[in-house]
């Protein structure tokens, strides 16, 4: 979908659009991490019991995760991944989607585990919301949204956890036509307005994507590209994903969604 290593690079969504005493000592450290990892799983992967026979009889989320879709199965890949969200994204700009996994069996199955097969990072808009355009259901994807797909700790902290605690093969940073944070990132530049409350902050992080060789809405559109590319390149640097990448892992691509077509092309 995206420009990656040639080690790394995958066909996906449509193209043009990482002495005994100190060893005792780190022993026991080593498995206080270990256990507070297995808890922080157990916790927020929604393995641990919710009460008494909550999930009695259900499936393992494993085995059910596409229980109402036979003919599906979870992606293990970044190009797996790749494939599916091209498909979906096909489905939906053709008007066949399938809303997939909603089933009452999928729900109960869930109730025990996720699995999700992306982490989606796009935009607050309104008009993307990424299950919708990419055509999946409960369970497939992780979604992080902030305008502009800005970065902070809350959402790289939500990202790590989607990729290093469940696994998750691929990373999606989702711009889209028409971005409001981006025009107003270009707008605060261009006049040296201060924009209101924590708009500014918005501003501030989209700012250094600004294309100046562009002018006008061509300087707009050129910059919605480039801070996908600079959130990429971003997250692309970060030494626990940049492990997994280098392992053959992970993916992490950039993408954006036309508005006009419902089409998401590669970045």
């Amino acid at each position: 979908m995206i420009s990656e290593p040639a080690s790394h690079r995958a066909v996906g969504l449509a193209p043009n659009a990482t002495d005994s005493t100190s060893t005792s000592a780190a022993a026991t450290l080593t498995r206080t991490r270990t256990a507070r990892r297995s808890l922080l799983r157990a916790a927020l992967g929604g393995t641990a019991a919710l009460g008494a026979g909550l999930a009695v009889g259900a499936p393992s989320a494993a085995a059910a995760t596409r229980t109402g879709s036979s003919t599906r199965t979870r992606p293990t890949t970044g190009a797996e991944a790749l494939q599916e969200l091209a498909a979906g994204n096909l489905r939906w700009r053709t008007y066949r989607q399938q809303h997939p996994n909603e089933t009452y069996t999928v729900r109960q199955a869930l109730v025990s585990g996720q699995h999700p097969f992306a982490v989606v990072l796009g935009c607050i808009d309104s008009r993307v919301p990424p299950e919708l355009v990419f055509d999946q259901g409960l369970g497939d994807l992780m979604t992080v949204r902030s305008a502009g797909e800005v970065l902070d700790e809350a959402v790289l902290g939500s990202i790590a956890y989607g990729v290093l605690e469940l696994d998750i093969p691929l990373i999606v940073v989702l711009g889209h036509q028409s971005c409001g944070a981006v025009k107003a990132a270009v707008h605060a530049e261009e006049t040296g307005e201060e924009l209101p409350a924590h708009i500014q902050y918005l501003a501030d992080q989209i700012k250094p994507a600004i294309d100046h060789s562009q002018e006008g809405d061509a300087r707009i559109d050129a910059t919605i590209d480039a801070n996908v590319k600079r959130v990429r390149s971003l997250l692309a640097a970060e030494p626990d994903l940049a492990a997994k990448v280098d392992a053959g892992e992970l993916l992490i691509v950039g993408a954006r969604y036309e508005l006009t077509t419902q089409q998401v092309h590669q970045v």
